[in-house]
């Protein structure tokens, strides 16, 4: 017995070389599928796991993070989450958010549910084609939009994204942020959508809805914004809807003009005074303002009527915001500062973007993008004449990422 086990398991000198052979072979072909990986192209790994808690702590680690598991293959594990609010873990929007990102790659979602602290993400092939969200609550479209216009755009094709809850809502970008600050800013990465504002949504009722159509890309372009240039344009829009009054809209409008003329004394400001009277669901105020500059750069300040509070009073605050984010002389606001990290993250080669105090959205998204891809990001305090004591660069090495079916 011991010597038929002695000859089924002895190797000859041949045999063994012909074994280091195969071996060296089979590692040489995993390396240079390794090396060629791409996104839409899965390889097995172990869960990440990603503390919820840490830093922001709330959503943005979600959406950034479920964005990531979905371009770059990686299955994710997110404990602790939502762990310091009020009311821990997965709210609607979230849960909604999540779902539509895994329903984008494929993949199994699993703590799934409201009041989740927990959830893990397995991703599969990223689809194009239709994706609805509907959180059924006054949660914001634009946070949807935010956790899945990074993956449809390396998927195998267009995508219509039809996203219902709030449009203009509160702790989120108005929809008319999104369409005139943040779409621009992803044009110069190559990052292109259209967005149709189908019927507008407001707190508590919701019940607004967008579609956003997403073409996909190869791969996505550095952008480099460092230079403000100088203002050239000012305008925007105070509304009501629903039952409130139009006196409303243009006590806000007023307000805002009236702050803004303090620091901003020669450029026209033009902010309508608007009714919503079709295409809007439920009665809401708020008001949007924007500044352009001559290089491109676009800025925004904003704010939604509140009960107790008077329209004047919500006017001023949104020129407040505006003006507090061109002092400094960055070329993207506070609110775009964390929303283009993962686009820098992503991009094949060096971004770098000029910009006011670094936020702890900020903060938290270079974590979790360092943590999930290749990209390393670096902050300096900017030093010239044009640059105050909170102007700032973000550089980042982008991953490279590469859309496989393209």
């Amino acid at each position: 017995m011991h010597r038929k086990c002695m000859r089924l398991f002895h190797l000859t000198r041949h045999t063994e070389v012909e074994a280091a052979a195969s071996l060296r072979r089979i590692r040489s072909r995993l390396s240079i599928k390794q090396l060629k990986l791409g996104v839409g192209e899965k390889m097995e790994s172990e869960a990440m796991e990603i503390d919820g808690s840490v830093m922001e702590g709330g959503g943005q680690i979600l959406r950034v993070s479920a964005a990531l598991s979905c371009i770059t293959g990686t299955s994710v594990k997110i404990t602790k989450v939502r762990a310091g609010r009020s009311t821990p873990g997965l709210r609607p929007q979230h849960l909604s958010g999540l779902q539509l990102v895994s329903d984008l790659c494929s993949g199994s979602l699993q703590g799934g549910e409201i009041g989740s602290t927990e959830i893990s993400l397995t991703p599969g092939k990223i689809q194009c084609g239709n994706h609805t969200a509907d959180p059924q609550t006054a949660g914001s479209v634009c946070l949807l939009l935010q956790a899945s216009l990074p993956c449809a755009v390396f998927a195998d094709g267009p995508s219509q994204l039809v996203l219902k809850g709030g449009t203009n809502a509160e702790m989120a970008p108005q929809i008319d942020y999104t369409v005139k600050v943040f779409k621009p800013t992803m044009e110069k990465f190559g990052v292109h959508f259209d967005c149709d504002v189908r019927l507008r949504g407001y707190y508590p009722k919701g019940g607004g809805e967008v579609m956003v159509t997403v073409n996909p890309v190869k791969e996505l372009q550095p952008v480099v914004m460092t230079e403000r240039g100088k203002l050239t344009k000012v305008y925007g829009r105070a509304f009501v809807a629903g039952v409130l009054p139009y006196k409303l809209a243009k006590d806000m409008s007023a307000s805002a003009v009236r702050t803004i003329r303090r620091e901003i004394k020669d450029l026209y400001i033009n902010i309508p005074a608007l009714q919503e009277k079709e295409k809007a669901t439920g009665s809401g105020n708020g008001i949007i303002i924007i500044a352009e500059s001559s290089t491109g750069c676009v800025f925004a300040g904003s704010a939604l009527g509140r009960k107790g509070v008077y329209a004047d009073q919500i006017g001023a605050e949104a020129a407040e915001m505006l003006l507090r984010n061109v002092r400094h002389n960055g070329c993207v606001d506070e609110f775009l500062q964390d929303q283009v990290i993962i686009f820098m993250a992503l991009a094949k080669g060096t971004s770098r973007i000029r910009t006011g105090p670094v936020t702890l959205h900020t903060q938290t998204a270079i974590h979790i993008a360092e943590k999930m891809t290749r990209a390393k990001f670096t902050i300096t305090k900017c030093d010239d004449e044009l640059s105050n004591d909170d102007t700032f660069i973000i550089e980042c090495e982008g991953s490279g990422a590469a859309n496989a079916h393209m």
